[in-house]
């Protein structure tokens, strides 16, 4: 009878630490899916700030592109951010803080003033997520340094169209599973997933869901993380940052515009920034209606001279 006591003794104790080690994984991996990884000092990141409030235009992210230019979703910059009510009405002149990792940082140290918004022209043409991206430009250019510097835009040859299987990092401080705003800046390592995939979605058989965006190829999708974390309300407007294989050159693929899939949708959805290039130039360059025209008849008078 003793053996058999024993036996069961010992038993009892391998179940009770096996409840105790699944215990702790499951605690471990909740954790985890509240909300990312807490993210180290990220240089280009930035808040872009309306409210406090979610529900008077809350706050979101962006990405420093150059020392006077910051890159976001055009949506961050309206109290309701539906197509019907952003239709004829101004984008609101953001607050915007640089170098912080920390919400309680986002102070007039840290705040940075604004010239000027400009929202892509085909901005929410025909649904909520339609051409998502704005830009804002600083008052004044920004002294770079490590703990702010700006994130490159894609170049010729970088494209996430056909990339299956690549992995980006998004950051920000987004709603968790308690649809309470992070405290500090977190990241999320995700998949790139394939096109074909995304469409199948959110474009089932050619229908046009409402609450979702119509993929084009001007966007591309993330799935979730290895542990099932996704992207949340306020991460929108933050760069998804890949890495180059072949020179591990680290570039800005994409801007979050839908970052509703925390809640009920199964891919985050970004603007392709390649895509988005010559707008992007134009705006940094400071094009107008002349200036086509004004090079061109440069051109054609330089041209002209040499005949």
């Amino acid at each position: 009878m003793t053996g058999i006591k024993e036996k069961a003794s010992r038993e009892e104790r391998k179940d009770r630490s096996s409840v105790s080690t699944s215990s702790k994984l499951n605690d471990l991996r909740f954790r985890r899916m509240v909300g990312g990884t807490l993210a180290p000092h990220v240089p280009w990141q930035a808040m872009v700030y309306l409210s406090e409030n979610v529900m008077n235009g809350g706050f979101a992210g962006g990405a420093l592109i150059s020392d006077r230019w910051v890159l976001t979703s055009g949506r961050n910059l309206f109290v309701r951010k539906s197509r019907q009510d952003t239709q004829g009405k101004e984008p609101i002149i953001p607050k915007v803080y640089l170098g912080i990792t920390r919400r309680s940082q986002a102070n007039a140290s840290k705040e940075v003033a604004v010239e000027k918004v400009v929202l892509h022209p085909g901005f929410q043409n025909v649904s909520d997520w339609d051409n998502d991206l704005a830009l804002i430009q600083l008052k004044r250019p920004f002294t770079l340094s490590e703990d702010v510097m700006p994130i490159p835009l894609p170049e010729r040859g970088e494209d996430l169209a056909e990339a299956a299987q690549k992995k980006g990092i998004i950051t920000g401080w987004g709603l968790g599973v308690h649809f309470t705003a992070a405290e500090s800046l977190k990241h999320l390592v995700l998949p790139v997933v394939p096109h074909g995939f995304c469409k199948a979605e959110y474009n089932p058989s050619g229908q046009v869901l409402s609450r979702t965006p119509t993929i084009d190829d001007n966007m591309f999708c993330t799935g979730a993380s290895k542990y099932q974390e996704n992207v949340c309300f306020g991460d929108a407007g933050g760069a998804l940052a890949v890495q180059d294989p072949k020179d591990s050159r680290v570039y800005a693929a994409g801007i979050l515009s839908f970052d509703k899939a925390c809640a009920r949708e199964k891919y985050a959805v970004y603007m392709k920034l390649s895509a988005y290039m010559p707008w992007i130039n134009s705006v940094l360059r400071g094009d107008n209606e002349t200036s086509a025209s004004l090079r061109s008849s440069v051109m054609s008078d330089m041209y002209s001279r040499q005949l």
